[in-house]
């Protein structure tokens, strides 16, 4: 017989929770969300790391197709080019936008405004079109190849100034940001002190923007050293990891070697990745609830010496665009400079005619569509499940996971997975579906990371209220979150848009005769010789992206503007 000692407490029972129908209803989307980013991401990388150790029988050979790479000289050496030329560009690249950030963040110069729009010009564009821009001006027939003084722009120079021009804005974006986040105080501290700018510089400004700096380089050097589109039109026969990708999958059909060179270009990708994630989990926050925001004071030297530095790169960016834009209305360069719209006549062009820009148009409405719903939704359930922490994490893990992933190497193992007759998705490859997911795929995680700081900006006590009101977690969804959260949702689908017209790495090896893309047009019109249809294509695709930026700007100005009074009224 038990015995009750009086006065003991009472053993803990835990109880789990009852759940109700939707816990059930987010749990269910959480695990088909968790299936789908495994099918779309982890399945086309394993079967390409499958195909990596595979004989072109389909036997296993182990190393052998590796061995077989790093004994080619010819190979060996594509890596060696690829460390250079990123490594260069980044560090330029890095240079230039620090003083351009410095200047609309640190000093009173006029037009501000004006070069922050200025500065986004390259994301409208394929990055083939820098490229495009240089040929025209320091190529053999260029109008300013004097500049080079005997060296030629198709090989590393040209390689590096291309990657400059394109990976500028993310570079500037990263840095201005960090050197915004900046307490007013710590400069007033300096100024006590009777600190030189020098010394202030070295003592305040760099310790405090040192984590934006380091993520600032890993993000842009995965960019440059993962490009095919710079190299593929200026390269020449310097040749790098990405066009060696492309020769040995679509030049020689060797896809056991195309599988090798992708992981050998994944590894940079994922080490800069997995280093910029150890930075971020040691960053702290420059700015609490005392802190003062910075204000620049009037300075007449320092703000000229910026307000020149700033106008010759907005020169440059400007001069780009208009180098291109020009050259696309000449009718036969550089011997026949009467204006004309002959080069946009596409449809006597190879490349795929004014066909490739309509299917560019549709894969983008349908990757700004689909690929918001999923995302965001995603997010949502991910943010708003109560438990399932284990599978939480791994959606977590997953969404983070295509940052480290290049676009071409995803492409390439799309083929391998998709393109298996035993899968019983193979009925999309070759269409349009397949390049849909693979840009939302390419695009996901900079998407996620939007959704998810939307929705951490609103306050759990909404969802807590509608459930103890018994109103359905749909109802709340429809009702609260997602008018709350427009201006986010109108963000991440008109990333998505702009990003599937300007992509060229993640559909190279997915597109077909019937679903040519108008960025890919432009490589293969470029290959072909044709430089001016190519550059005509490229400022037809800046066009559309321009207006659907510009339309973007209107609706979001009016949606903050009532989210934001929305806010004030529910504060008073």
């Amino acid at each position: 017989m038990q015995s009750v000692i009086p006065g003991a407490a009472a053993p803990i029972v835990r109880v789990k929770p009852k759940l109700s129908a939707d816990d059930w209803t987010m749990r269910v989307l959480i695990v088909i969300a968790v299936l789908g980013l495994t099918v779309a991401i982890v399945l086309p990388l394993y079967s390409m790391l499958i195909k990596s150790v595979q004989s072109a029988l389909g036997e296993f050979v182990g190393f052998a197709n590796f061995v077989a790479y790093f004994e080619s000289p010819t190979l060996f050496r594509s890596i060696w080019h690829s460390l250079f030329v990123a490594a260069t560009a980044t560090l330029i690249a890095l240079t230039l936008a620090f003083l351009y950030a410095y200047g609309l963040t640190r000093t009173c110069m006029p037009l501000k405004g004006v070069f922050k729009i200025v500065a986004l010009i390259p994301l409208l564009a394929p990055s083939l079109l820098p490229a495009i821009s240089l040929v025209y001006i320091f190529g053999s027939q260029g109008v300013a190849k004097e500049l080079l003084m005997g060296h030629s722009i198709y090989g590393p120079i040209g390689i590096i100034m291309g990657l400059v021009i394109w990976v500028f804005p993310p570079s500037l974006m990263i840095l201005r940001t960090s050197l915004q986040m900046t307490d007013a105080r710590l400069y007033e501290a300096a100024d006590v002190l009777r600190s030189n700018p020098l010394r202030t510089f070295f003592v305040v400004t760099l310790p405090g923007i040192k984590y934006g700096l380091i993520s600032a380089f890993f993000v842009v050097f995965t960019l440059t050293v993962t490009d095919f589109g710079v190299a593929k039109v200026i390269g020449g026969q310097y040749s790098v990891l990405a066009t060696d990708l492309f020769k040995q999958v679509i030049g020689q059909q060797n896809f056991q070697m195309g599988a090798v060179v992708g992981l050998v270009l994944l590894i940079p990708a994922v080490v800069a990745f997995a280093v910029d994630r150890i930075v971020q989990r040691k960053q702290v926050s420059m700015l609490n609830a005392r802190s003062v925001p910075y204000t620049p004071k009037p300075n007449p030297l320092k703000d000229s010496l910026f307000f020149i530095y700033c106008c010759l790169v907005a020169a440059v960016l400007i001069g780009m665009l208009g180098m291109a834009a020009y050259a696309s209305f000449v009718t036969f360069w550089p011997y026949d400079q009467t204006l004309s719209l002959n080069n946009y006549q596409f449809d006597q062009m190879d490349g795929g005619g004014w066909e490739a820009f309509f299917n560019s148009l549709r894969m983008a409405l349908y990757t700004a569509l689909f690929g918001t719903i999923f995302i965001f939704i995603t997010a949502y359930v991910n943010e708003k499940c109560r438990g399932f922490e284990r599978v939480r994490s791994l959606i977590q893990m997953l969404t983070l996971l295509p940052m480290a992933v290049p676009g071409m190497v995803l492409g390439l193992s799309y083929i391998f997975f998709f393109n298996d007759p035993g899968n019983p998705l193979n009925a999309l490859y070759g269409g349009m579906a397949i390049m849909v997911v693979c840009t939302v795929v390419h695009f996901y995680t900079v998407s996620h990371i939007t959704a998810v700081t939307a929705l951490k900006q609103m306050d759990p006590e909404y969802e807590s209220v509608g459930a103890s009101l018994k109103v359905p977690v749909y109802k709340t969804f429809f009702r609260v979150t997602l008018p709350v959260c427009l201006p986010a949702v109108l963000d991440i689908s008109t990333y998505l848009f702009t990003t599937a017209m300007t992509t060229v790495s993640a559909v190279i090896f997915l597109y077909s005769t019937d679903t040519k893309l108008a960025a890919v047009a432009v490589l293969n019109m470029e290959g072909a010789g044709d430089i001016a249809p190519a550059a005509a294509m490229a400022m037809v695709i800046v066009a559309t992206s321009t207006t659907v930026r510009l339309l973007h700007w209107f609706l979001t100005r009016r949606l903050r503007a009532r989210v934001l009074s929305w806010r004030r009224g529910a504060a008073s």
